[in-house]
């Protein structure tokens, strides 16, 4: 490697460093100053706060770490244009294309730490950031019910809740189906169902079974029974993030499982699933478009390239989130809602990077 690309590479990785230390101390320290009234109303504890933001330094760089690349990009380059470096460069016989291999490099370094963080840390620090936030931070907020719940838990058994309290851990109308192949074997109904801790069984008020054999339908009925399930709480209670907590290869087996009980979420998980390998690619994607609109010296310094910049950045998150919620609550396919921002932006970066050679 020549000087040329130890100067860039530095340059590069030095400025996403600094970029990342500017910004995640301001960070921490607006959310600090919105919640720490909460904070101090619920007595958290100084060490799970603390935790509580390593998580949340960890889960918002794997967010925005893209965006934090491509304004870095557009900082220091624009720097090398105001100082004339670039026309010296291009002037001594290098092309464009050789000038761009220094940040193609670094571009592969940021990507191979982001897979790394959006496949295996990310999912860790996320668990503990929205524990932390469900335990103290909304906890005297009034969590809505989950409405018509239904599972199935494996290839025999299937569960439906009309509604189900997370707070209360009560739900209403709850039914339990019981399979063979195809045939029914046996259905219990239930007007309330309750989840004890103690013993982490569930309280049945109104039950009913009716078991089918050999033509017969026995029917067994009680006030109040105590049973133990074959399914967790949150089978009843889908968790929003369960998604964002599980390692790249815990996603895939969760998402198979998902599909088999018929989950509505397939959606939003997929996305979850699909944007691991995405954030990657907009990275190289980002850093061509953030070299061709800065590379060239205007007259109004660095602060046209940084505006036009953030406003390519704005636009970017707009589309990611538009087409991610599109993918979460309709049957838009999750596959063109995670790569569609990157191929148009892709696109872009081509027409950007034809007219910056010129």
């Amino acid at each position: 490697m020549k000087i040329l690309d130890w100067y860039i590479l530095k340059r590069y990785l030095f400025t996403f460093l600094m970029m990342l230390l500017l910004f995640i101390p301001i960070g921490i320290t607006v959310d600090l100053a919105e919640k720490v009234g909460k904070i101090l109303e619920n007595k958290a504890p100084f060490g799970e706060v603390s935790l509580y933001y390593l998580d949340f330094t960890v889960y918002f760089a794997n967010l925005l770490l893209p965006i934090f690349l491509f304004l870095s990009v557009i900082w220091f380059t624009s720097k090398l244009a105001n100082n004339t470096e670039i026309v010296a460069f291009l002037s001594s016989g290098v092309s464009f294309s050789r000038f761009l291999r220094p940040y193609i490099i670094g571009a592969t370094i940021i990507a191979i730490l982001a897979l790394v963080l959006g496949m295996f840390l990310a999912p860790i620090a996320s668990q503990g950031f929205n524990e932390f936030k469900f335990t103290y931070l909304k906890k005297n907020k009034k969590i809505q019910k989950t409405r018509d719940v239904y599972q199935q838990i494996n290839d025999n058994d299937y569960i439906y809740v009309s509604s189900f309290s997370p707070a209360q851990k009560y739900g209403q109308n709850f039914t339990y189906e019981h399979f063979e192949g195809n045939e029914l074997k046996y259905k219990i109904f239930a007007d309330n169902i309750r989840f004890i801790e103690e013993d982490s069984s569930y309280r049945l008020t109104s039950y009913v079974k009716r078991t089918f054999e050999n033509g017969k339908e026995i029917v067994e009925k009680e006030r109040r029974k105590n049973m133990i399930f074959p399914f967790e709480l949150e089978d009843l209670t889908p968790v929003e993030y369960a998604a964002e907590t599980k390692s790249y290869f815990e996603l895939l087996e969760f998402i198979e499982a998902e599909k088999r009980r018929g989950s509505p979420n397939i959606g939003r998980y997929e996305v979850v699933l699909l944007k691991k390998w995405s954030i990657p690619v907009s990275i190289f994607i980002l850093t061509i478009i953030g070299v061709a609109v800065s590379s060239i010296k205007r007259r109004g310094g660095m602060g046209i390239n940084l505006a036009f910049g953030i406003t390519i950045a704005m636009i970017y998150v707009f589309f990611d989130k538009i087409f991610g919620v599109m993918a979460e609550q309709s049957n838009f396919p999750p596959i063109v809602a995670v790569w569609l921002p990157n191929l148009l932006f892709g696109i872009l970066a081509v027409y950007l990077l034809k007219n910056a050679k010129r």
